[in-house]
């Protein structure tokens, strides 16, 4: 999209919300994984090494976490505000032109 009619529709920050959510649910799907696969290990060594990579991605998880809550993108803790949010989301998609 045009920098511009990004600038001019407010479209900028809306596609940063969305690579950020993006992201968040992809650090959420890793750390479900890490933490199935360090259960499922075999060995002592695969334990450790799955469970740093489960404490890294926890981490990762709570840097964009934070990161959404300081840009007001992610209301872990207020499921009406952050139903309000994803409602609001949706209103501007439905409305977006269409190419």
């Amino acid at each position: 999209m045009n920098p511009i009619i990004k600038n001019i529709t407010g479209m900028d920050a809306l596609t940063d919300q969305v690579v950020a959510m993006d992201l968040l649910n992809s650090a959420k799907s890793g750390v479900r994984n890490y933490a199935m696969a360090v259960t499922e290990s075999g060995t002592p060594e695969i334990k450790a090494i799955l469970t740093q990579h489960l404490e890294e991605s926890l981490n990762m998880h709570e840097i964009i976490s934070n990161y959404m809550m300081e840009k007001g993108w992610y209301h872990a803790w207020d499921l009406d505000k952050q139903t309000e949010l994803s409602l609001q989301n949706i209103e501007t998609a439905i409305n977006l032109p269409t190419l």
